[in-house]
């Protein structure tokens, strides 16, 4: 694999906010060209899964959610109670926009809900949550309980006043894998002119 420039000190200092119609990026200080799947191309290889700047920390503090495209994959990023939190985009059950969706704590859990469905997810885990009710316990009124991770969360760190996103390992399959890659096939399909 290339090894970045020295002067780069280890970080991948790309800024890029993706917005509608955005396809690649020339960086100046890298001297090389983004691909349409926003990865860096260099003359032999690409950094298949570097941090992607998706904003600056000021203006997604005040936006609260935004969507951005990590190495060709669709993911939307929250800032809640001090803290960012990036899953896939589309919802695990039906490929609903996260996006559009409110946050509720729910047992001291910050929790996407779905617009489609109202599905819950867990904004650290992915978890997917529901309510259930025990016959065998004497109160009858329902619990929230965990179906376990369905939904790919992926890591966000801040630095020097910008968010970046780093997907989390694709090998092990998530339920919302299914509709992050569909719908990228259907966002990529040429269209009839």
């Amino acid at each position: 694999m290339e090894q970045l420039p020295s002067d780069h000190c280890g970080h991948l200092r790309l800024c890029v906010v993706y917005s509608a119609g955005v396809q690649g990026y020339h960086s100046p200080l890298l001297g090389r060209n983004m691909n349409e799947n926003n990865s860096i191309e260099t003359s032999k290889t690409k950094i298949a899964n570097s941090p992607i700047c998706v904003g600056s920390e000021e203006d997604l503090k005040k936006l609260r959610k935004t969507t951005a495209t990590v190495h060709g994959r669709e993911v939307v990023v929250f800032y809640h109670d001090g803290r960012f939190y990036a899953l896939d985009c589309r919802c695990y059950h039906a490929g609903g926009p996260l996006h559009l969706g409110e946050i509720e704590d729910i047992n001291g859990q910050p929790c996407i809900i779905c617009p489609w469905h109202k599905y819950r997810i867990t904004l650290a885990t992915g978890e997917g949550l529901y309510q259930s009710i025990n016959p065998r316990e004497p109160s009858l009124s329902p619990k929230w309980q965990s179906k376990g991770a369905k939904q790919r969360t992926h890591k966000v760190t801040v630095d020097s006043g910008n968010v970046y996103v780093t997907l989390s390992d694709l090998a092990d399959k998530m339920d919302s894998d299914y509709y992050a890659e569909n719908y990228k096939k259907i966002k990529n399909y040429p269209q009839k002119k």
